[in-house]
């Protein structure tokens, strides 16, 4: 795991037991999916790369636009979806034909994967990358050597 990758996965997992709150970005106090990708770009760079404007909980469900696919798109490394490596930005799709709107951090990977991420009524989890997350999985990204 190269240093960057590290310091990625360790300050995901900081955020272990903070609870879900929706767009929120509070390590220890409250979160979301998207809020703790916020608070581990704080983390590595300092600000946020740029402002968050509210979001509702469908994610512009309705309009069918890919907004945080879109972000991550400004922000982050697109990559190659069998090319796992720990400190990974996973996007979801949570329902086939709905828009991605779930984040997680990549874990461990190998024989047992796992991804940190803020999920309702859990607060921020280690959870298993079982087969039924994986396929729900539809883009992966890097975060850069340094911000933008």
């Amino acid at each position: 795991m190269t240093p960057l990758q590290q310091q990625i996965v360790t300050e995901a997992r900081d955020w272990i037991g903070t609870p879900y709150v929706h767009q929120s970005a509070v390590k220890g106090a409250g979160t979301d999916c998207l809020g703790l990708l916020r608070g581990v770009w704080r983390a590595l760079y300092g600000d946020e790369p740029e402002a968050v404007p509210a979001y509702s909980m469908d994610w512009s469900e309705p309009q069918g636009e890919e907004r945080l696919w879109d972000a991550a798109l400004r922000h982050l490394h697109p990559k190659s979806l069998t090319n796992e490596a720990p400190g990974d930005v996973l996007l979801f799709r949570m329902r086939s034909n709905a828009v991605a709107k779930h984040l997680g951090v990549v874990g461990r990977v190998g024989s047992h994967p796992s991804f940190v991420h803020a999920y309702s009524r859990y607060g921020v989890v280690e959870s298993s990358l079982s087969l039924p997350w994986r396929r729900r999985v539809v883009a992966r990204f890097t975060f850069p050597e340094e911000a933008s």
